[in-house]
């Protein structure tokens, strides 16, 4: 019992919600499904098949037990949310209006975690803490967030309104309002002053957040297609004013060093005739 008396209680901070509360927030998160998710066809589709929704459903009860001081049930009905939906929110957390989990498989929010209006999360997101001790360990994520899928969130940071948190990113400081972070660790790319949102301030352009890595990528396979090019000039250049009677230009190889110029042969394997040795001086 005196660990029980032990843990944070928030209940004396604010009032517990009452039942018409949770409906009214409820009806919220159903409807933001309709602005978030173009595959939402109907409200009983999102009713019935949204593990999200269903999480979230469980959590308004759980919570509103959980400030009530009725932790084991609280912390029992979230438990069998999480065996039914594969979304791990401890009862503790505070969740604003109008909150979106989509496709939802191995989200977890911790216990001090604390969500603004009109936060969108996908799957694999973990707002998570790094430390042992008690109080505020996870992070606080403000109004009009969205976090990419798989992305990590850790420690009691703050994520500036409207910011945007890459896929697979892992965020360990906080993050200014209307910002976008990617990679690991999370850095920041670029403002969102010019991304397209919705009538609730949400950004579907997700599929356009900026990716450093693919971008290096690309770079580097222009610089090679670069020095390609320059290599087949050059080896057409070369093959014109060779020495060797009858030789081609298939004799000129630049991805080893034999080739008729230099009169030696590497170890890969060579196409055409055989080099003949250049004459000493």
């Amino acid at each position: 019992m005196a660990a029980l008396d032990a843990s944070p209680d928030r209940s004396s901070e604010e009032p517990a919600m009452t039942a018409p509360g949770i409906l009214t927030l409820l009806r919220e998160d159903a409807a933001c499904v309709f602005d978030r998710d173009p595959a939402a066809r109907s409200l009983v589709d999102v009713l019935t098949c949204y593990p999200g929704f269903h999480a979230l459903v469980a959590h308004r009860v759980a919570h509103a037990a959980w400030r009530r001081g009725l932790r084991w049930p609280a912390r029992f009905l979230s438990y069998l949310a999480r065996a039914v939906t594969n979304i791990d929110i401890h009862p503790g957390a505070t969740i604003g209006r109008r909150f979106f989990i989509d496709h939802g498989a191995g989200v977890v929010i911790g216990e001090t975690a604390e969500v603004g209006d009109d936060v969108t999360l996908y799957h694999g997101v973990t707002l998570g803490g790094t430390s042992w001790t008690k109080g505020k360990r996870h992070p606080t994520l403000k109004d009009g967030v969205l976090v990419g899928a798989g992305a990590k969130i850790l420690g009691p940071i703050t994520v500036g309104a409207n910011a945007r948190v890459g896929a697979n990113s892992v965020v360990t400081k906080s993050v200014p309002e209307g910002m976008t972070v990617v990679g690991i660790p999370g850095r920041v790319v670029r403002p969102e002053a010019q991304r397209s949102l919705s009538a609730h301030g949400i950004d579907l352009e997700h599929h356009l957040m900026p990716d450093p890595v693919g971008k290096a990528i690309a770079c580097l396979i222009e610089h090679i297609n670069r020095i390609e090019a320059r290599l087949e000039a050059r080896t057409a250049a070369e093959a014109a004013t060779l020495p060797v009677a009858g030789a081609t230009a298939s004799d000129l190889r630049f991805d080893g060093i034999a080739c008729r110029s230099c009169g030696d042969l590497c170890d890969q394997d060579v196409h055409g005739p055989a080099p003949s040795p250049r004459p000493q001086a």
